[in-house]
């Protein structure tokens, strides 16, 4: 079998493993959304927007990108299985966690008063941010137990962590929503971290690995490298972060906590229900690209089968959220929410850029080009800010829509440019011709939608999904041939109840 050939096979692997488990997480996200906007409906929807979006700004800043730059250097001295090559990387990044979150945690209530008061306007949610800054501090431990994870590739542990942190979390949510109403955002809140924080711990312990005496010599000489890395990163997320919250509190003054409420509600489903796809393979994908980024040829191969896969798979989700967009806001929201329709209309778009440029982009973080990497993170978050706030301003929650589909265009074009220059990435003709196909087949789809002949109209829209699956199983099955790995799967099954 080809080299090529195998490696498509473990991106599909990895995806099929990782993504079933993630489809029950996304369910269990869906019910929780679903609770907050039943019970305590989009005001309170933009409350909890605008606490998280806090909370994680603080721990975006403490937390100094450990649980990204530690799954490169602990990906990096992993060797053929062998724990014995990271114990040491392991053991410093848990201590480097633990005192991050205290920083996070004494961050929070320090400045709790602060905080209440840029993010709402006063000081009524003082004792609100005193009373979360312990999920600062849950988030960084589980943060840095599933980074160890990743790291060492423990697909199987690191899936049912996320899973079952989530699913216990929603089951001590669904009574208090239903009998405190909106008084339940603190509560659920930190019973949801603390449930992360638990599964986290239990999956990570599963994975023996010795303990060896580390020095503080050798703790500061890595623990450096580690940080180095992970300031940058810090940087990057802590301004995508402001530019989220930036956002968020413009349309709070402008257009009221509501307003804030249809757009974290619009961009939950186009980050985390849709976009979950690229946390799905990005969770195999950064260890593997980390751990031969010395090589510019394996970092283009890697990176080109990656974008091929994402595109793929992205383009029928792409058609049948296109389709189904009112059921389902419907169901996952509530009537009163249909007023992002349009935003996630044009919004999904973008995902056909963003999972190219998703894939580019972390060439920069596997080389630690921490420099490029930061020039890069300044310049797209202040684009996407001014975007953002000019398009909100002009056209509302649909402006929102086509700015975040023109962000990621140029995000594309902009690495694009940048990986060519300096590692000498490009992809070849096969790539772009099928990508043309996919982005015709989104784009027609997209126009279908405003047929006013309801027959014609679903009538159409069928027949693209129809196109957009076919088209994706006939590009998958050439590259790595689905037949020969279901009838292997099917011989494996049939040995095993043979010797059983």
């Amino acid at each position: 079998m080809s080299d090529s050939k195998t490696s498509y096979r473990e991106i599909l692997k990895t995806t099929s493993i990782f993504g079933g488990v993630q489809f029950f997480t996304i369910l269990v996200s869906i019910i929780r959304t679903k609770l907050i906007a039943v019970f305590i409906g989009p005001s309170g929807m933009g409350i909890i927007a605008l606490l998280n979006s806090t909370l994680s700004l603080v721990s975006g800043i403490s937390g100094l990108g450990i649980e990204t730059s530690a799954v490169k250097n602990i990906s990096e001295n992993f060797k053929k299985e062998d724990l014995k090559t990271v114990s040491i990387t392991v053991q410093i990044v848990k201590k480097i966690v633990f005192f991050t979150g205290i920083l996070g945690m004494l961050l929070v209530a320090i400045f709790s008063k602060a905080l209440s008061i840029i993010t709402f306007g006063d000081s009524s949610q003082t004792y609100t941010f005193i009373f979360l800054a312990i999920t600062v501090l849950f988030k960084q431990l589980s943060s840095g137990q599933l980074a160890v994870l990743q790291g060492l590739r423990q697909m199987k542990f690191l899936a049912k962590a996320n899973l079952y942190g989530n699913l216990f979390g929603l089951l001590f949510s669904i009574p208090l929503y239903y009998f405190l109403k909106i008084d339940a955002i603190i509560p659920t809140i930190i019973i949801a971290s603390l449930s992360a924080l638990i599964f986290s711990f239990y999956y990570s312990n599963k994975v023996i690995i010795e303990k060896q005496k580390v020095s503080k010599t050798v703790f500061l000489e890595e623990g450096k490298a580690i940080v180095k890395l992970g300031f940058m990163l810090t940087i990057s997320s802590v301004l995508t972060l402001l530019s989220t919250y930036l956002i968020q509190i413009y349309i709070g003054e402008n257009g009221g906590l509501e307003q804030v409420g249809f757009y974290n509600a619009g961009f939950t489903l186009l980050n985390s229900y849709v976009g979950i796809i690229f946390t799905v393979m990005s969770t195999d994908y950064f260890p593997k690209l980390a751990s031969i980024n010395s090589d510019n040829k394996k970092v283009r191969s890697s990176v080109v089968q990656q974008a091929f896969v994402s595109i793929l798979i992205i383009t029928p989700i792409i058609v049948l959220f296109l389709t189904f967009i009112s059921l389902i806001i419907k169901v996952i929201y509530t009537p009163k929410f249909n007023e992002i329709t349009s935003m996630l209309c044009f919004g999904i778009l973008g995902m056909l850029f963003r999972a190219v440029s998703w894939a580019m982009g972390f060439i920069l973080i596997a080389k630690g080009d921490s420099k490029m990497f930061l020039k890069t993170a300044f310049g797209f978050n202040i684009l996407s800010l001014l975007m953002n706030i000019s398009c909100y301003y002009f056209y509302g929650l649909e402006g929102l829509g086509f700015s975040f589909c023109l962000y990621f265009l140029f995000h594309f074009i902009g690495l694009k440019i940048i990986t060519k220059k300096r590692y000498n990435f490009y992809f070849d003709k096969d790539f772009y011709e099928t990508y043309l196909v996919c982005f015709l087949i989104c784009i027609s789809t997209f126009l279908i939608r405003y047929i006013e002949i309801s027959a014609l109209k679903y009538s159409l829209l069928t027949l693209m999904i129809f196109i957009s699956l076919s088209f994706s199983f006939y590009q998958i099955n050439k590259k790595m041939n689905l037949r020969e790995i279901f009838t292997s799967f099917v011989q494996r099954k049939k040995d095993k109840n043979d010797s059983e």
